[in-house]
């Protein structure tokens, strides 16, 4: 229990006074101010303590400055616009935004660590959430935009990647903040929650066969003394192939980090400039491949079955490391 201090709200500034078209109640609702540094929000200062809540716009404002509030009364009301419901960033258009790893159109502020929430304002007029962690001494703020909604408050405790404000949160964020283990669960529960919503049953390893493709490649950040160039992007297995070159020869490693491409990017970044081709943008995919000089090794499925070879995969297999063994075989006694 306490009583109501109201911050920044002010009548015609940051206060408006609307009748709902529906109920024909007036109702007072928070407005973006022209002012550019009014941050309207309710204090409820009790016996020990004081509680702020900041005021989102269009929120009806449900009390007094100087009321006395009991547990469990309400302050204020957001809207069903601006809380946002499910339906709208949901079905297909959420799974082909999850797929093509798009960044979402309004997607929600994440903590980078783990800590404890304050609110501060900035010179700017801005909300601005500031989360520290006093075991590691990190403090990281994060400068809330007008018309954003907090979904924490002061004094929460918050987990590393967790949101601060609604909106979709980015999985781009995901993996730079939590890591690829982690980026890989968030896609799979991201996807899987929009199939059930449908009544859709779909089994796990289906999904993860197309994550574990949009996770499969890299960026260069040190070339060390391979023949790669920073900020080049490549499959993992390439990186891991030349890095065991370089260790074998005593030489520095590349460094690289793990990137997230959507389903159609991953395809083009196939190692097999064929398979690359046979999806889309083919005159440039070939183009490219005819002027760095690229070698097919003919290793995937579906660029063998394109040029009329056994796929390496059941009997396929063993045709192949017959042939590999019998080429291996052929350089060591240098025959022709």
């Amino acid at each position: 229990s306490g009583t109501v201090r109201l911050t920044d709200v002010v009548e015609g500034i940051t206060l408006q006074e609307e009748r709902n078209k529906v109920t024909g109640v007036i109702e007072r609702k928070i407005t973006a101010s022209r002012m550019g540094k009014k941050n309207p929000r309710i204090s409820i200062e009790g016996k020990d303590k004081k509680i702020n809540f900041p005021l989102p716009i269009d929120t009806i404002l449900m009390v007094e400055n100087g009321e006395d509030v009991e547990p469990g009364d309400v302050l204020a009301k957001i809207g069903r616009e601006a809380g946002g419901t499910k339906d709208i960033t949901g079905g297909l258009p959420r799974i082909a935004e999850l797929f093509e790893a798009r960044k979402p159109r309004n997607p929600a502020i994440i903590s980078e660590f783990e800590g404890i929430v304050s609110l501060e304002t900035s010179p700017k007029g801005l909300i601005e959430v500031v989360v520290r962690n006093e075991e590691t001494n990190q403090v990281k703020q994060y400068s809330i935009p007008q018309g954003k909604h907090l979904v924490v408050y002061e004094g929460d405790h918050v987990g590393v990647g967790e949101a601060l404000t609604d909106g979709a949160i980015d999985p781009h964020d995901v993996l730079r903040v939590k890591g690829e283990k982690e980026a890989q669960e968030f896609l799979l529960n991201a996807i899987q929650e929009v199939y059930r919503l449908q009544g859709v049953t779909i089994n796990d390893r289906h999904i993860e066969v197309i994550v574990r493709q949009m996770l499969g490649n890299v960026k260069i950040l040190d070339a060390g003394d391979t023949h790669f160039l920073k900020g080049e992007v490549m499959s993992r297995a390439s990186w891991l192939r030349e890095n065991a070159k370089m260790k074998a020869a005593g030489k520095r490693l590349a460094d690289a980090e793990t990137i997230l491409l959507g389903i159609s990017k991953a395809s083009l970044a196939s190692e097999s400039f064929i398979s690359a081709a046979s999806f889309q943008e083919t005159t440039k995919v070939l183009t490219d491949a005819a002027i760095t000089g690229q070698v097919d090794e003919l290793a995937g499925l579906k660029e063998n079955v394109i040029v009329g070879h056994l796929i390496p995969a059941g009997t396929g297999i063993s045709a192949r490391q017959i042939a590999q063994e019998f080429e291996q075989k052929r350089k060591e006694t240098g025959e022709k």
